[in-house]
C-alpha cells in the first residue's frame, strides 16, 4: 500500500514547528519532527521579523527528514498575515520583514480614512479593520519615507516570501493578500488609493495550489527529482500553498508597487 508523507511548517509570532503527517490507507498519523524560535528583532526602533532564520529552520527541517529517509510528498507553510518583505525588480529581498507588533502603525486607519472613507473600505475588502493591516504598514512606510518601500518592484506575504526562498518562485495566496486590505477590491482606481499604484494588482494563487518546487540549498536526499511541491499560508485565515515533486506551472509576481 502506498504511503504519502506531507511536511507542514506551523509558524508563530513565538516559535515555528514542521510536523510530518503520514497516510497509509485510511490511517493518517502525525508526528513532530522539529521546534524553533520566532523572535522579533529591535533595530534603530524597528521592529523586524528574521526570515533568514526561518529559512535556516526550513532547510534544517527537511535535512531532519532526509535523515531519517523520508520524502515529502508535498510541503506546506502556515505562518500569521498582513506581514510581508519587499523585493526589487531582479528579486533581491530588500532587508527584513517589518513586525506587525512594531506600533508604528498606531493611529493609522484614523489617517487613512481622511482619503478613503472607513466604511467604503469596509464595502471593497470585507475585512476587519486593524491597525496592522497591510495597507496601513504601505501607508505609514510611506510616510516614514521608509527606504525598502521606495526601491521595491513588489511584496510577498510572510508564506509566500519563505515559499519564494525555498522555490524561486513567486505566488500570492489568496487568503494571506486579503489580510492586505485590498484582496476583494477589483476595480483599479481603487486599488490605487488603497495601495498607492493602480498600475498592477496583485496575480492571487488558490489556497493549496502548487506553489514551485525546492531549489539551491534544500538537503537533495529529502527532494529527489524536480525538489518538494510546496504551499504557503497564514494562521487566522492561514493561506497555504504546496511544493511537490511532480513539477508546477510558472507563477507570475505578487503585489505590484510604484
Amino acid at each position: 500500500m502506498k504511503k504519502y508523507n506531507f511536511l507542514a511548517f506551523d509558524i508563530g509570532a513565538t516559535s515555528g514547528r514542521a510536523v510530518l503527517g503520514t497516510l497509509v490507507g485510511d490511517k493518517f498519523e502525525m508526528q513532530e519532527l522539529h521546534r524553533f524560535p520566532n523572535a522579533i528583532m529591535e533595530l534603530h526602533g524597528k521592529y523586524y521579523w528574521n526570515i533568514y532564520q526561518l529559512y535556516d529552520a526550513l532547510k534544517e527541517s527537511l535535512t531532519i527528514c532526509a535523515r531519517r529517509n523520508v520524502v515529502p510528498d508535498s510541503i506546506g507553510i502556515d505562518t500569521w498575515g498582513v506581514d510581508f518583505g519587499y523585493l526589487s525588480k531582479d528579486g533581491t529581498l530588500l532587508g527584513l520583514p517589518r513586525a506587525y507588533r512594531d506600533p508604528y502603525t498606531e493611529g493609522a486607519p484614523e489617517e487613512y480614512f481622511q482619503r478613503i472613507p472607513r466604511s467604503e473600505v469596509y464595502r471593497l475588502t470585507g475585512i476587519q479593520i486593524m491597525n496592522f493591516n497591510s495597507v496601513f504598514q504601505l501607508f505609514r512606510a510611506g510616510q516614514e519615507d521608509f527606504g525598502p518601500l521606495k526601491a521595491a518592484e513588489e511584496i510577498l506575504f510572510m508564506p509566500d516570501l519563505l515559499s519564494y526562498l525555498l522555490t524561486g518562485k513567486k505566488v500570492c495566496e489568496y487568503t494571506d493578500a486579503s489580510t492586505f486590505g485590498t484582496a476583494e477590491s477589483g476595480d483599479e482606481g481603487v486599488r490605487g488609493v488603497l495601495v498607492g499604484s493602480g498600475r498592477c494588482s496583485p496575480l492571487y494563487h488558490a489556497p493549496g495550489s502548487d506553489a514551485g518546487n525546492s531549489g539551491r540549498g534544500v538537503d537533495r536526499r529529502a527532494c529527489p527529482g524536480n525538489g518538494d511541491r510546496q504551499s504557503t499560508g497564514h494562521s487566522g485565515r492561514r493561506s497555504r500553498h504546496g511544493f511537490g515533486r511532480r513539477g508546477c506551472p510558472g507563477f507570475g509576481p505578487g503585489v505590484c508597487l510604484p
